[in-house]
């Protein structure tokens, strides 16, 4: 089974080999590699054309594109489009994938009696301060916690090629959070879901400047919540039951909260204030300002958000129960 690997990069120079070096370490063949450049202005054309010199070969084949829209959306598109392998992954070009990654997901899909649409796997976070977290991996409530922990993000899953041809692709005008946005679309799409258990074969580097995740959300405010008024629009507009559209509306509001508490860790009430007012008026519109909301949603949202704004781990959980 030929698997195409779909990597866009910008302005990755100096740390774009380390990516590219994991990826010739894989196991599997064949293998397709479509590199985006997205219209570098230091020398990271000129390291992929000479990683496609070194490593173009019958069985691992290394194309190199250039995308004029600077998104990451776009270039991603771009280089799907020339993909000829059954099974995609999407990558960035900051992040490092173990030598049997590709080898693991073929294994997975071939155990399936039926091939699913979409395998999701686990991933290990760098931080800035370099301790390391492992991300976890839900075979159930997979919207919840695609909106509250990103399960699909771009490194964490392979994706039958078919069935990501017949969505509307990657959004080529979010800068920021547009796998974020996709996990969500490719859920409602209702794709036929395998899961990848095992020690995680993905490490995510959100270690500094160079990251393509950056420091901080303040700096790019606004930009976060266009994300997730679309993500509401998306569910607003989907064939999923009133009761179940109405549950994950108020999760996309909860991460409103959860964004709000994070422009408070890094300094700006300011911004934290009125996001986190709009969210939690949505919320009680939801709910209906009866007692069940002043008495036991409002206290506990409260509380919920103090120790978001602390910096505590946990809350996500609650509010996959309580919503």
């Amino acid at each position: 089974m030929e698997v195409s690997i779909v990597i866009p990069v910008y302005n990755r120079e100096t740390i774009v080999e380390r990516t590219l070096a994991s990826v010739a370490a894989q196991t599997h063949r064949p293998l397709q590699v479509v590199l985006v450049d997205n219209m570098s202005t230091d020398g990271t054309l000129q390291v992929l054309q000479q990683f496609q010199l070194a490593h173009n070969a019958p069985d691992f084949k290394v194309v190199v594109l250039q995308e004029p829209h600077r998104t990451a959306g776009a270039a991603r598109n771009a280089g799907f489009a020339a993909t000829t392998g059954r099974w995609v992954l999407f990558f960035d070009s900051d992040d490092e994938m173990a030598p049997k990654l590709v080898e693991r997901y073929v294994r997975t899909i071939e155990r399936q009696g039926e091939e699913p649409d979409l395998v999701s796997t686990r991933s290990v976070l760098v931080a800035a301060d370099g301790s390391r977290r492992n991300t976890s991996l839900s075979r159930s409530d997979l919207f919840g916690h695609q909106i509250l922990n990103s399960q699909l993000a771009t490194q964490r899953y392979a994706v039958r090629r078919e069935f990501f041809a017949a969505t509307d692709g990657w959004n080529i005008d979010l800068p920021r959070w547009n796998d974020y946005e996709l996990g969500l679309r490719l859920l409602l799409a209702r794709p036929r879901m395998a899961f990848m258990g095992g020690r995680p074969l993905v490490t995510v580097n959100h270690s500094g400047e160079q990251s393509i995740t950056g420091n901080g959300f303040a700096p790019k405010a606004g930009d976060w919540e266009t994300v997730l008024d679309i993500m509401r629009t998306e569910v607003v507009s989907s064939t999923l039951k009133p009761r179940y559209s109405q549950r994950l509306k108020r999760l996309l509001d909860y991460r409103r909260m959860v964004l709000a508490a994070q422009y408070q860790r890094e300094g700006f009430p300011q911004l934290a204030r009125p996001l986190c007012q709009k969210a939690v008026s949505r919320l009680r519109e939801s709910y209906g300002d009866g007692r069940s909301w002043r008495w036991f949603m409002q206290p506990l949202l409260k509380w919920m958000f103090g120790r978001l704004v602390a910096g505590k781990r946990g809350t996500s959980q609650i509010a996959r129960i309580v919503f």
